[in-house]
């Protein structure tokens, strides 16, 4: 009876063992399961934070850019000459006038056959053409006071190599001066000056210029000078005058 008890036990303990192991493997795959799924939100999380902080980057690129752009456009707007000093309407500019020109390569003063030829009687009240002297002023600066300015024989040298130069009076009140100082510099980065374009004072020993004129833009041509005069400093007349008359248009353009 013994034995018979025991071997009847026997198929019991084994389909018991046998659920055992199948409830193991069944909590098993239910883990790796959990674990997958885990995995996969993990994944999800990243790219949804991947996405954001590219998402965000972009979109601080876009402001830096846009940034930039305005502050460009701004300094561009506050570099253009035609919106220093009044409007050209309201400048008071003469018609230009022209007239032959003459005295191309006709040095003299020092270093020259008439050394002793230090001033020149020009036919424009200011000087737009003539006999000067035998160097330009070179580098020469945007702008001169009456302390710093070259002989005016110099600078008519500067005009035969195609520079403008805006002669100013000593009437010229102090602020329009210092827009006309800011003037000359942003006029120089127009494409038609090549760079060359000053302002400097008149010599009024010389002659002084018109009634109510304080400046007098001056560009001596390949064939003819031509000379404009102001009541006040004007920008837009500046550049204006610039554009018609370019330093290409001058007896020796490629000069210095």
């Amino acid at each position: 009876m013994a034995k018979g008890t025991s071997k009847g036990a026997s198929p019991a303990q084994g389909r018991g063992t046998g659920s055992g192991t199948g409830g193991g493997r069944g909590t098993e795959a239910e883990r790796k399961a959990r674990v997958e799924a885990l995995r996969r939100t993990q994944k999800a999380g990243e790219r949804r934070r991947t996405m954001l902080v590219v998402g965000a980057a972009a979109a601080l690129v876009v402001i830096l850019i846009a940034v930039v752009a305005v502050a460009v456009v701004r300094q561009q707007r506050a570099q253009d000459p035609r919106r220093m000093g009044v409007a050209a309407a309201a400048a008071d500019c003469s018609a230009p006038t022209t007239e032959e020109a003459s005295g191309v390569s006709e040095h003299v003063g020092p270093g020259t056959p008439t050394p002793d030829t230090t001033h020149v009687d020009y036919s424009t009240v200011p000087a737009v053409f003539g006999a000067h002297y035998a160097s330009p002023a070179y580098p020469a600066a945007p702008f001169y006071t009456a302390e710093d300015r070259p002989a005016i024989e110099t600078l008519v040298h500067n005009l035969e190599h195609g520079y403008t130069i805006a002669w100013y009076s000593s009437d010229l009140p102090a602020a329009q001066r210092e827009q006309l100082e800011q003037i000359a510099e942003s006029v120089r980065t127009l494409s038609e000056t090549r760079g060359k374009f000053i302002a400097a004072p008149w010599d009024e020993e010389r002659g002084l210029m018109p009634e109510g004129a304080t400046i007098g833009l001056a560009h001596w041509g390949a064939q003819e000078g031509t000379l404009q005069l102001c009541g006040a400093v004007s920008g837009e007349a500046i550049a204006d005058f610039v554009e018609a008359h370019p330093a290409a248009d001058s007896p020796e353009p490629n000069a210095a």
